[in-house]
């Protein structure tokens, strides 16, 4: 009989030390450029949305899966660093928009080589990057599938 109650069993944490180690390679190839790992979430849904309707503040945090207290001081410091501004909608003052400044959009050219980076970094191929990727979006999905039955 194996025990289940061991630590390196657990999938939890193998994914809780991935997520960190993650976030570690990605902190100093991001603070060469000002930002922060949440930071640079704000940016690529912004960069991937460019020809669409402007994203609102809430359309963010659900697309990145954080709270307006989370994602309010995220953008404050975006828009401090001139990358983003937010505008009030004139047709609902409740809803506030998210526009990438002229600086916020060359700067996507300029981290152009950041994925290339993290997959080096984690030694994996391509082809196995997807999977894994795919994997995760599946669990987190399900996951979340199962909170709201």
């Amino acid at each position: 009989m194996t025990d289940d109650l061991v630590l390196r069993r657990q999938v939890c944490f193998a994914l809780y030390t991935a997520s960190r180690a993650m976030v570690d390679v990605y902190r100093p190839i991001l603070a060469e450029f000002g930002l922060t790992y949440p930071q640079y979430l704000v940016l690529l849904v912004l960069w991937e949305g460019e020809q669409e309707q402007l994203p609102t503040v809430s359309g963010l945090g659900a697309r990145l899966q954080l709270d307006s207290g989370t994602l309010s001081p995220l953008l404050k410091r975006l828009e401090a660093a001139g990358l983003v501004v937010r505008r009030r909608s004139t047709a609902d003052e409740r809803r506030v928009a998210v526009e990438l400044t002229p600086a916020g959009r060359a700067l996507r050219g300029r981290m152009a080589d950041v994925p290339r980076q993290l997959a080096q970094a984690t030694g994996l191929s391509a082809d196995d990057l997807v999977v894994l990727r795919d994997t995760l979006t599946r669990i987190t999905s399900t996951i979340h599938q199962h909170k709201e039955q």
